[in-house]
């Protein structure tokens, strides 16, 4: 459905669409989180994002620094992932356990293992899964090791990549997440670590729901509960020492739309369980994605002023999306602003005019649209003509 813009004043334009008419899109838009009193939760840290447009549909303390936990591994298997699609590991190749990473990651030392043997080597697949699946803290040593001169060496590589990933509060000290005072992320650094990996990796993330793995004759479960209480979840981590409390990255796929969510700081397993089903089924529930247009998709026309053409098309470059509370969608507004008419002469992709999308609560957001095609200026006589036309009708076209 197209609409003719009515005029404001002078010469601007400006023309209204109710929610309910358009039909197109997927543009990336980022638009504040909904009010905090909208949800709340007992973590000490949270986000819940919306991971096709970006919006974030709640957050507490999402960019305070935080100890990560085990969730830190996500960083570990990322760095892994990216030397299998660079061809640099096939998940064939093998890496040897080393002394070290059996003391200070195996069952030995109390905590998550993989319980490998020292001096023994290991597939790359494996290693993956049982730091995926079985959060081995050996695995994630025997990885670093390999990879890079020691793990402290391998800690440094994983903080720089994570920067340039986007994740500028984050800071590795380990391969693990074992507890160190400097050994720092955030919620929201965490979930960019999520989207990366779905979004780079979609072969190799399918390890992430994963429900249970066996090595060396012990089986052990996905230590991610959500896995086996909600069938829209597919990953990712959880983590817990006593500094961190309980934490878990997690992403749920429902329709077209996939939501992530980091939560930290619960105080029991428990509540890890129910804290983020609860947060995810309210993301899903509360909002949703509109389309509003596609790509090179007409909006409206501009008249052209002294032009060989009387208009020219109005299009948008890009796809446009919006996660939007369910609530408000009817009360949606989309307007055109431009000076009418354009002046001749016109190059396509021109930008001509802004597209404004109103939502109350929410900041507005505007998109530029640009000329179809070329209009070319009318030579000296067809000016002349268009100009005494104008003076004696008044028609400025």
């Amino acid at each position: 459905m197209q609409f003719t813009p009515r005029p404001l004043m002078n010469k601007r334009r400006c023309g209204f669409l109710p929610w309910f008419t358009f039909l197109g899109l997927v543009f990336w838009i980022a638009v504040s989180p909904v009010p905090a009193g909208a949800v709340t939760t007992i973590a000490d840290f949270a986000i819940l994002l919306d991971m096709t447009t970006g919006r974030v549909l709640f957050e507490k303390n999402s960019d305070q620094q935080m100890a990560p936990a085990s969730m830190s591994k996500m960083m570990t298997v990322y760095m892994l992932f990216e030397r299998l699609r660079d061809g640099t590991l096939t998940l064939e190749d093998t890496f040897k356990v080393s002394e070290n990473a059996w003391r200070k990651g195996g069952a030995k030392s109390g905590s998550s293992t993989m319980f490998l043997e020292p001096g023994k080597r290991v597939r790359v697949e494996d290693l993956i899964r049982g730091i995926i699946v079985q959060s081995g803290n050996d695995a994630c040593i025997v990885v670093a090791e390999a990879l890079a001169s020691s793990e402290a060496a391998f800690a440094e590589e994983m903080t720089a990549r994570a920067q340039e990933l986007g994740m500028k509060n984050t800071v590795f000290k380990n391969a693990t997440g074992w507890p160190v005072p400097e050994h720092l992320t955030t919620a929201r650094d965490l979930a960019l670590l999520a989207e990366r990996t779905i979004r780079d990796f979609p072969k190799f993330y399918a390890h992430y729901s994963e429900k249970e793995f066996t090595y060396n004759t012990i089986r052990q479960p996905n230590r991610n509960p959500l896995l086996y209480s909600n069938a829209l979840v597919d990953g990712l981590k959880t983590g817990h020492t006593l500094e961190s409390g309980y934490g878990l990255t997690a992403s749920a796929i429902k329709g077209n739309r996939r939501l992530i969510l980091v939560v930290n700081g619960l105080p029991s397993k428990k509540a890890r369980r129910a804290e983020p089903d609860r947060l995810l089924e309210w993301g899903f529930r509360e909002f949703n994605n509109y389309k509003l247009f596609s790509a090179g998709e007409k909006v409206t026309d501009a008249d052209v002023w002294l032009g060989q053409q009387a208009s020219v098309p109005l299009v948008i470059e890009s796809e446009m999306l919006l996660t939007l509370p369910r609530k408000a969608r009817r009360k949606m507004k989309v307007s055109v602003l431009f000076e009418n008419p354009v002046p001749a002469p016109v190059s396509k992709g021109d930008r001509v005019a802004k597209l404004i999308v109103s939502v109350p609560g929410e900041e507005p957001v505007e998109v530029p649209l640009v000329a179809a095609n070329d209009v070319p200026r009318l030579g000296l006589i067809g000016r002349l003509g268009t100009a005494l036309t104008a003076i004696i009708w008044g028609d400025s076209r």
